[in-house]
């Protein structure tokens, strides 16, 4: 395939682009860019969005790489089995549980046309303020991190789907957010080779596919190549050749599929302009290029980049040597534009398995007024302030399904109304439901009372010395930082129904919380405890 491939099909293998729409118009234009890859964003018509996938690999002169983020929750297939999320199958932390979640996102993604998936995430969740890690890692716990990652990367790849372990060189020690700017790993090299070398260096021996490489900066490591090297210390990995061909390939000997984070964010945009940027993406090591705004400018940008030598025709090759093997391996070249085998897209059986291991997530974090269990009979009023279901990618908050849960078991559930105000003193239980899983782009999660309660003096009023309260979160495990006070707290990790269903169920005392906390939900803090 290489050998008939002349320059512009190599430039256009260097992109995976996103595809949004269904329809021969989508068809159409993807064809007309030859990428390597796409990755389809899926709206709620399902049998739209299978067959205008499957139409897509059908049109391809070079079979597609497919991706997806598969994390769980809220981002795993809309019409596939719900499963756990990834700081969830840490509290279940049970490694073959994971694998088997991993096996089942596997099954479905190949039986809707996917090969390829993001995950999984290994950064360590070191900072509580991190927003991006949070419910996206596997905790804060290195060992724990590693043992699941591994079963996951074991579960994807045992079934057809190629993994990526991410962020390179390692998230969750900045607070900030690349979608927004580009962030530091701040430790020494003996701390990083401890904890994020030693993580890579695992998912390396253990084969996975490809890393995506962020935009991240590792300091320590430049500065130890040049201590005079300035703000070329803190350059994003996406662009580094000293992060990714020097440490990455040299040092860790990782000899598979190099992708860029998402080109868009700002994290490598704030860093330099695109004409700039974008080329070095790929003269700096990484094999691919992901996702573009303006795709023919981008394609202009790396042509002109070949033809003033800042990427070499080597370089070019280099790439399109490991772009075509990573379709090798997955044997696209046998396989990779036959339509899918959708009917394998929803197992009931596959959904019975995950639920087993999703009922075992939900966290009792405290309870020192001895709350729980919940009876309509003793908490039958209860008032309700909440977020929604809040997530980047689908606009306003969505619903709650525990409210209507709650309802169906007997109890008069009121949502707070910050025109009205009601008086939480008028309720026989006040629940605070928060619904927030890491969120892209938001750059702080915390627990926003003035959001919550409607104003200023609502935000002040702290209701539990005269009701029963307590906050369940499923998302963000770390609102206690935000109200050490708060007497009951329960930790769920994913909004999917499901986990609301079987959070319930611990709620009212008619199933155990088997969950262990993966991560510190007391934020460090030595009075939330009590």
């Amino acid at each position: 395939t290489l050998a008939g491939m002349d320059r512009d099909a190599k430039v256009r293998q260097l992109f995976v682009h996103i595809c949004f729409g269904t329809g021969p118009e989508v068809v159409e234009r993807m064809t007309s860019l030859a990428p390597a890859g796409i990755t389809k964003f899926f709206g709620p018509d399902a049998g739209a969005e299978l067959d205008t996938l499957d139409a897509l690999r059908g049109a391809a002169t070079i079979p597609y790489l497919v991706s997806a983020d598969l994390e769980g929750s809220r981002m795993s297939l809309p019409f596939g089995t719900e499963v756990p999320n990834p700081l969830a199958l840490a509290a279940v932390d049970d490694v073959q549980a994971s694998g088997t979640i991993a096996r089942i996102m596997a099954e479905e993604a190949r039986a809707a046309g996917i090969n390829w998936s993001f995950t999984p995430v290994i950064d360590i969740n070191a900072l509580f303020r991190s927003p991006i890690v949070a419910t996206r890692g596997l905790g804060s716990d290195p060992d724990r991190i590693r043992a699941h990652a591994l079963a996951h990367i074991a579960g994807l790849q045992a079934n057809g789907v190629a993994a990526t372990v991410k962020h390179w060189p390692g998230e969750g020690h900045d607070d900030r957010d690349q979608h927004l700017v580009t962030t530091i790993n701040p430790l020494s090299m003996a701390d990083w080779e401890e904890s994020h070398g030693a993580l890579y260096r695992a998912a390396i021996g253990a084969g996975v596919m490809s890393v995506m490489s962020a935009h991240i900066a590792l300091p320590a490591y430049v500065l130890a190549h040049d201590p005079q090297a300035g703000i070329e210390a803190y350059r994003p990995a996406s662009t580094s050749t000293l992060l990714n061909q020097t440490l990455l390939r040299g040092e860790l000997g990782f000899n598979g599929l190099i992708v860029s984070d998402a080109t868009p964010m700002a994290g490598l945009g704030a860093w330099a302009h695109r004409d700039v940027a974008l080329p070095e993406v790929v003269a700096s090591g990484c094999d691919i290029i992901l996702f573009s705004d303006e795709p023919e400018a981008d394609i202009g940008r790396i042509e002109a980049a070949l033809a003033d030598g800042r990427i070499t025709p080597a370089r070019l090759d280099e790439a399109m040597v490991r772009v075509l093997g990573l379709k090798a391996w997955l044997k696209l070249h046998e396989s990779g534009k036959a339509p899918a085998e959708r009917g394998k897209l929803f197992n009931p059986e596959n959904a019975k398995v995950a639920q087993t291991v999703t009922v075992r997530a939900p966290t009792l974090v405290k309870d020192v007024q001895g709350l729980l269990p919940l009876s309509p009979d003793r908490h039958r009023r209860v008032l309700v302030y909440t977020t929604g279901i809040v997530t980047p990618l689908h606009g306003a908050a969505q619903p709650m399904a525990l409210p209507d849960l709650l309802r169906a078991e007997g109890f008069e559930v009121t949502p707070y109304d910050p025109e009205t105000r009601p008086d939480p003193r008028d309720y026989d239980l006040v629940l605070y439901l928060m619904g927030e899983e890491t969120l892209l782009t938001r750059g702080r999660i915390f627990l926003d009372w003035n959001r919550l309660t409607g104003g200023m003096f609502g935000a002040m009023a702290r209701p539990w010395h005269d009701v029963p309260t307590a906050l369940i979160s499923f998302g963000y495990p770390y609102y206690l930082y935000d109200a050490p006070r708060m007497p009951c707290v329960v930790n769920s990790y994913a909004t999917m129904d499901s986990m609301q269903r079987a959070t319930l169920e611990c709620l009212l005392g008619r199933a155990p919380f088997k969950g262990t906390s993966p991560v510190d939900p007391f934020c460090g803090l030595p009075d939330a405890i009590y």
